[in-house]
């Protein structure tokens, strides 16, 4: 199946999101946690802001990203008209 120009740019810009979101999941995971010490002299809410992003931060992040990239696709998928149900 040869792809065309419309595919190729539909695959890039999904392709372009969910790099992002990988970008930002792994700061929040890894980077946040590597820098714990740091980041625990920043008080938010009487709680370190490294015990803050481990208990409930992160948590927040990831489930704002998976509504985000939900929300975002079914737009990209409208856009060029391969979103499912809609036939």
């Amino acid at each position: 199946m040869q792809l065309t120009d419309r595919h190729k740019e539909y695959w890039r810009k999904n392709i372009r999101l969910t790099a992002v979101l990988l970008a930002i999941w792994f700061v929040v995971t890894y980077v946040v946690g590597f820098y714990a010490r740091e980041i625990n002299e920043i008080v938010v809410f009487g709680f370190p802001l490294g015990f803050y992003m481990g208990a409930q931060g992160a948590l927040v992040i990831y489930v704002v990203m998976i509504f985000y990239y939900a929300i975002r696709m079914n737009k990209l998928d409208k856009e060029y008209d391969v979103a499912e149900g809609d036939r």
